[in-house]
């Protein structure tokens, strides 16, 4: 959600800036702009700012600024996801003081912002915008100019007016004034610093940064970074000074790339065999029926005594949650409450001794379960977490936790992360059933089948062809019904919220099991049912659900197990997957599903990659 790229170095910053807003593309937005400090002509002494705002694509931005003739070294960029005011090149990012000295870019929400304008403008600021954002650099400038007890420079200005705002932020913040420095902050907005050799990056996630550098310092809320061409400092904004070593990123440009294929959504999906065994290597022990998790290993012991694990995650992480509920208790033998985090603290959730929190997020940064997780630790409850960003904000902030291993997941609509997170949601069975009751017997079947996943997803993966028939031949329907059962319930959901995501069409996940309480009204011959009918323990009652929808005219499409001649003939069409055992269903179902909403999504003419309104990681609440 919104993106920020900030340079400072001995480099030309405008290829650089414009080459890393792009690598944010990903992550939604609906404008971009970008203020880079310069020299003045030769004979003219001092500086001046070079900026530029475009609504719609980065492409509009970089074809305003191809002939520009800045030669500038510092610089910020922005690619602006609407919250406050409409999509216009004034509400873009970039904004600016009244004199056009300061800028700033801003990710998140200023939520005092009007008491603040209405101040401001009553000692005579003018606004040009209906953003919160601008009135932050206002707010500086008129620490700044204050007289009497008033900064001197542009750090103690940052810090003084966000003293004051209330809301989240990740900021960049440049003034014409002092060409030699970049100011950088962040509370609840993701932010790191990237380390170069005599030049420093600023970025929203690391996307923008591993084509300059691997080592990465994340900024924690609270924080402040002042960056200067040789050196760089970080401080709270209370001024206490923060030593924090740099991670280095994991992961290549290259795997950050398309790798050939035409879209990223793509490539991620058939990147899943290789993902599921990254997430799997060095941690299934198959002879022992067990999963070795260094991640959890200094929380072990306080993990036999775990009576309740409650789970919060938004969107298809949630939904990998849900997988998991089933699977912990069936073979775990652990109670669980999966939370949409979105919802977690306003219900208040009541803890009692022996709960532990785990949280599931790609990129570690998901607002709402981030604030789920800070309301556990404040009630002193244990926490564990799945994420995939490694030195992500809830991968420091959680007690323990496990990291997924699937490289950058680039496409808005989630597709790797979430069969990994099953996939390690398994393990966390394996490991908690052992503690537990779970035979060594069963513990050795489940990791077996698991070690196989990754090859029968290459069987499904090999079908797209059969799969991109099926798509194409519903591609004018606008309603979808998605049914599931126990295990597939939570799929069912996925797979419609995978088709709204890149289609826009009407769909719903629903049990199959309440077809009868509602949804089967709107069953007609114009309505498609997708069925994910596995022979699983629950076969025969999703066989006659199918044969419900039929005998109202729907036609049906199921996820059915290869080979299954039953299904055959009551589906208008099946999408196959292999036998597997029940609980690893949804890990291979969920593939089909995937399949069909890309292949329909390009059958539509739609970009799959930057869905409408949708940003990858949503950093606000």
């Amino acid at each position: 959600m919104c993106g920020i790229v900030g340079y400072i170095g001995k480099q030309r910053a405008l290829p650089i800036l414009l080459d890393g807003i792009k690598a944010l593309e990903y992550r939604g937005y609906d404008s971009a702009g970008l203020a880079i400090v310069d020299s003045l002509p030769a004979g003219r002494q001092g500086t001046e700012v070079y900026a530029e705002k475009a609504v719609g694509r980065v492409s509009n931005l970089e074809e305003k600024a191809r002939n520009a003739e800045t030669q500038g070294a510092l610089g910020i960029v922005h690619s602006r996801w609407a919250t406050h005011g409409g999509v216009t090149e004034l509400n873009a990012h970039p904004h600016t003081d009244c004199k056009g000295d300061i800028w700033l870019v801003h990710n998140g929400i200023i939520e005092n912002y009007k008491e603040i304008k209405s101040r401001l403008a009553a000692k005579g600021h003018l606004f040009a915008s209906e953003t919160d954002t601008e009135v932050l650099v206002h707010l500086i400038e008129d620490k700044l100019n204050t007289a009497h007890g008033g900064a001197a420079v542009l750090e103690d200005g940052v810090r003084e007016a966000l003293n004051e705002v209330r809301g989240t932020y990740g900021i960049a913040v440049i003034d014409r004034r002092e060409p030699k420095k970049l100011v950088a902050a962040r509370n609840f907005s993701p932010l790191l610093i990237g380390v170069g050799n005599g030049e420093y990056f600023v970025a929203s996630d690391a996307s923008p940064v591993i084509r300059h550098t691997r080592d990465v310092v994340y900024l924690n809320d609270g924080e402040m970074a002042v960056l200067m061409p040789d050196r760089y400092r970080i401080m709270t904004l209370d001024q206490k000074d923060v030593v924090r070593k740099a991670h280095v990123i994991e992961w290549s440009v290259e795997e950050a790339q398309k790798g050939g294929h035409p879209h990223f959504m793509l490539k991620e999906i058939m990147e899943q065999p290789e993902a599921i065994q990254n997430s799997l290597r060095g941690r299934l022990l198959v002879s022992e029926g067990n999963a070795k998790l260094g991640g959890l290993a200094e929380v072990a012991e306080r993990l036999r005594g775990v009576k309740r694990l409650l789970i919060a995650a938004c969107g298809t992480a949630h939904l990998a949650g849900r997988v998991g509920e089933y699977m912990l208790e069936e073979y775990a033998g652990i109670p669980v409450e999966v939370d949409i985090a979105s919802e977690f603290r306003y219900r208040k959730p009541v803890f009692r001794e022996g709960d532990a929190l785990l949280v599931i997020s790609q990129s570690g940064e998901t607002a709402d379960t981030l604030a789920a997780l800070r309301e556990a630790k404040q009630k002193g409850v244990m926490t564990l977490g799945i994420v995939n960003a490694v030195g992500s904000t809830i991968a420091r902030e959680t007690d323990a936790g496990i990291y997924q291993h699937i490289g950058p997941e680039i496409g808005v609509a989630s597709t790797k992360a979430f069969t990994s997170q099953v996939s390690i949601l398994v393990l966390l069975t394996l490991f908690l059933g052992r503690q537990r009751e779970l035979s060594v017997v069963m513990g050795k079947r489940i990791a077996e089948e698991l070690q196989a996943i990754p090859a029968l997803i290459g069987e499904v993966l090999a079908t797209r062809d059969a799969i991109r028939a099926v798509a194409d031949k519903y591609r004018e329907r606008n309603n979808f019904l998605y049914l599931g059962r126990k295990y597939n319930y939570p799929v069912a959901m996925e797979g419609a919220l995978k088709i709204k995501e890149i289609s826009y069409v009407h769909a719903e996940g629903c049990s199959a099991g309440e077809m009868k309480h509602g949804p089967i009204a709107m069953i007609d011959d114009s309505f498609p049912s997708i069925v994910i009918a596995p022979k699983d323990s629950v076969y025969e009652k999703n066989v006659s659900n199918i044969q419900e929808v039929k005998a109202r005219g729907g036609p049906v499409i199921a996820v059915a197990t290869r080979g299954d001649s039953e299904i055959a003939e009551l589906a208008d069409d099946v999408l196959t997957i292999p036998k597997t055992l029940e609980m690893l269903t949804p890990i291979l179902a969920a593939i089909p599903l995937q399949l069909f909403a890309y292949e329909f999504g390009v059958a539509r003419g739609l970009d799959v990659d930057k869905p409408r309104n949708l940003a990858k990681s949503v950093t606000v609440e």
